[in-house]
């Protein structure tokens, strides 16, 4: 299993009428998470998407158990619980302070610049090993 987390503030912009963020602003912040846990284990998006590779969602859901409000500090925890083999599957929880506010998934998968499925570069399978190795 291969964590990250990453800490965002609600901005205004963010927020509804009452005040409260918008369902919609989770997905934003699903991918910071994302692309923060990708980068961590030595695979920036940039260069998956240089060296021709590309993640498009398949699949999204989340789970609203708390609202989170303007200028909240938030605690992004991404979690990668298996090695992707065509598919990327990721966990997120969101956090201010010891409160669960929400969660959600995303499924992505690896494509070519054609948009055919494709297994993960040589690269990536090596840093995704060595990831788990190192996780405790």
């Amino acid at each position: 299993m291969i964590q990250s987390r990453q800490q965002v503030t609600v901005r205004y912009a963010e927020t509804d009428m009452m005040g409260v963020v918008y369902h919609g602003n989770y997905l934003p912040w699903f991918e910071i998470g994302r692309t923060t846990l990708l980068k961590e284990i030595g695979l920036p998006y940039r260069g998956l998407e240089e060296a021709g590779f590309r993640l498009p969602v398949l699949e999204v859901s989340a789970r609203y158990l708390r609202p989170a409000v303007y200028d909240d500090t938030l605690t992004i925890i991404t979690t990668l619980k298996e090695k992707p083999v065509l598919r990327i599957h990721l966990a997120y929880e969101v956090w201010r302070e010891a409160e669960l506010l929400a969660t959600g998934e995303t499924v992505h998968a690896f494509i070519d610049l054609q948009g055919k499925p494709v297994r993960p570069p040589p690269e990536a399978i090596q840093r995704f090993n060595a990831a788990f190795r190192a996780s405790p």
